[in-house]
């Protein structure tokens, strides 16, 4: 009897794993005002049959042996069990959107259930079949964020689909287009673990670094450059107030926009000598500003930061799930009022990140997070959270067409959750050669998240416009801002 209690309990670890430090900070992180999961949406050209999606979700979902899981938090730490009795019927559902079923009536279904939590006793992951959509099909995808980080979970959801509607037996989506941004990935990866110990240390005295200023004597002189970057983004200011924050409720509000043509978008680059994910920003930084004059909100010299996740592993690597992604604090400049501005400034604040280890010290920082004890987390993740009005992400998507279950997908969005007091996810994810914007916000804040999603197209017309005059210089001049406003 004794033996087969031992063979049992060894089948038992067996079926558990630890959950690695980084991926425990992020379960711990779920708020009733924030839950902590990715939400995505693809939309199809033709009806898809939900026999046909779940048997794309057994093969080729369920192929990543982690969504058989289901996340355990206990105060002796963190693991993944094995879901002996998961339920794809509960996990793949299909449902009919009310009236005619157009955009509106798609965006606050997704918006419920952002709003609404995965259930933690199941594996934290659910797909949504909407039948009937623009002729078509719509899935709603949310997977939470402790299974992997937004770049990974995109792949993901990318590996569930085809370069032909008849692929192949045995194809599977080519990587040719993934490619990494940045050389100096791998170094900052392999000095990850030396960071470890700075950031636990970092998260259990940052309180008392207002307070205790030999504290970040100590920490420079023992860290150096990484201390310093540790320094620099625990000392930052809080952001400034704005209609933008305050306190949150518990329900989401999700829109996206007409997509862009992302050559229009390159050729602005080009003209301006930045980068697409620059000028992609100064949009955003656009769109805000414009819809904050309108709600009667001062926005005259006043400079929001976003939090802006950076992949720390390469991209050909992502689908291998787990958290490996930094943090940095991009400026985005609302109260600049010529978007030519707008674009360097935005540009100049990419470029000094790019020189930083603030990313890397974030992912220190965030495995501090998931060894500390719940109390410290709660004020780590308040004290950072405040220092940021938005997050913002911008996933580069492959640029050929792609199928699923033999069904085109035509367009695609998705929304990494924001932590602590942040309300606002602005996401940026370029698809097939066009570039698709979306916003998610506290119902609170934003209520018609339309209404700034309808200023994007707008403001990169600004851009595109002085980029094909070829009047960029002019339009720097006051009398060229004044023109441009008109």
């Amino acid at each position: 009897m004794a033996k087969a209690e031992t063979g049992a309990g060894q089948r038992r670890r067996a079926r558990r794993e630890p959950m690695s430090r980084v991926d425990t900070a992020w379960l711990r992180m779920e708020r009733p005002t924030n839950p902590m999961m990715i939400t995505g949406v693809l939309m199809f050209a033709e009806p898809m049959s939900v026999d046909a999606l779940r048997k794309v979700i057994k093969q080729r979902f369920l192929a990543y042996g982690r969504f058989r899981q289901k996340a355990v938090d206990t105060a002796a730490g963190a693991y993944w069990q094995t879901d002996d009795d998961l339920d794809l019927d509960w996990h793949v559902q299909h449902t009919a959107l009310p009236g005619r079923g157009g955009k509106r009536a798609l965006e606050r279904f997704v918006s419920q259930l952002a709003s609404s939590p995965l259930d933690p006793s199941r594996p934290l992951w659910q797909f949504h079949l909407v039948e009937r959509y623009h002729g078509g099909s719509a899935l709603v995808a949310r997977l939470h964020h402790s299974y992997a980080d937004g770049i990974a979970l995109v792949q993901v959801l990318l590996s569930l689909t085809d370069t032909t509607a008849q692929p192949a037996k045995g194809s599977d989506l080519p990587h040719a287009w993934l490619k990494q941004d940045g050389a100096d990935v791998a170094r900052r990866v392999g000095a990850v673990e030396r960071y470890m110990k700075l950031g636990s240390k970092a998260v259990e005295k940052s309180m008392e670094m207002y307070r205790d200023p030999t504290l970040a004597a100590m920490l420079a002189k023992e860290g150096g450059e990484i201390a310093r970057e540790l320094l620099h983004a625990l000392s930052l200011s809080d952001d400034p107030p704005s209609m933008l924050r305050g306190k949150l409720g518990v329900s989401k509000r999700v829109a996206w926009a007409e997509p862009l043509d992302l050559e229009e978008v390159k050729a602005v680059g080009r003209a301006c000598d930045c980068t697409v994910n620059d000028v992609l920003m100064a949009t955003a930084a656009g769109a805000l500003r414009s819809y904050m004059i309108e709600r009667g909100d001062a926005v005259d010299g006043l400079t929001l930061r976003a939090t802006v996740p950076v992949n720390l592993r390469p991209l050909e690597h992502a689908r291998k799930l787990g958290n490996h992604f930094g943090l940095v604090f991009l400026d985005l400049p609302v109260g600049e009022a010529n978007p030519i501005r707008r674009v360097e400034r935005v540009a100049e604040c990419m470029n000094n990140l790019k020189n930083s280890r603030q990313a890397i010290v974030a992912f220190g920082l965030l495995a501090a997070l998931g060894m500390a004890p719940a109390q410290m987390q709660g004020l780590a993740l308040e004290l950072f959270s405040r220092k940021a009005t938005a997050v913002a992400t911008n996933v580069p998507g492959p640029q050929q067409p792609l199928y699923m279950a033999g069904c085109r997908l035509d367009e695609m969005m998705f929304w990494v959750p924001q932590t602590g007091s942040i309300g606002v996810g602005i996401s940026i994810l370029s698809y097939n050669g066009r570039v698709h914007f979306g916003l998610i916000a506290d119902g609170k804040l934003i209520p018609d998240p339309d209404e700034v999603i309808g200023r994007f197209g707008a403001e990169f017309d600004k851009l595109l416009y002085l980029a094909l005059m070829g009047d960029w210089n002019h339009a720097l001049d006051a009398e060229g801002a004044a023109a441009l406003m008109a």
